[in-house]
């Protein structure tokens, strides 16, 4: 599978006030990385791969995180990104974000390939991942 890596400096507020990343931070953190990683893929950034695909976005539908090192203000981290598992209209995806060389962080996620509703009653339903997506998230 293909795998991403971005680097992010920890900012001042991305902290709790003892200095070190409030926890929902790294979900953002997370999610910026899905992003950067299907936009690697596709070779188009999501504004663009939206209109392209004709689809409402990947919502995240469950996720889990381990906490191992904490990381603070002023430390510089990676986030490796990496789908793990495509399905019909879902797929998971792996982060592990280091500092220094070290596990700090580790998150799963769940998310949807969804398009608008057609009949409005439930604002977005599941799609199936188009064949070329498959293709190009699967590519190591």
């Amino acid at each position: 599978m293909l795998v991403n890596t971005r680097a992010v400096r920890i900012e001042w507020g991305d902290c709790d006030p003892a200095g070190i990343v409030y926890y929902p931070r790294y979900l953002a953190f997370f999610d910026a990385s899905t992003t950067a990683l299907i936009e690697r893929a596709l070779g188009m950034t999501k504004l663009r791969y939206l209109k392209v695909y004709d689809f409402a976005g990947h919502p995240l539908v469950s996720t889990h995180a381990r906490f191992l090192i904490p990381t603070r203000f002023g430390d510089d981290v990676s986030i490796e990104t990496t789908v793990t598992a495509i399905r019909r209209s879902s797929f998971n995806i792996s982060h592990r974000l280091s500092k220094n060389g070290k596990l700090a962080v580790e998150g799963v996620e769940t998310r949807v390939w969804v398009r608008g509703d057609p009949d409005g009653a439930e604002g977005m339903k599941s799609a199936p991942l188009p064949r070329e997506v498959v293709e190009r998230l699967s590519a190591g």
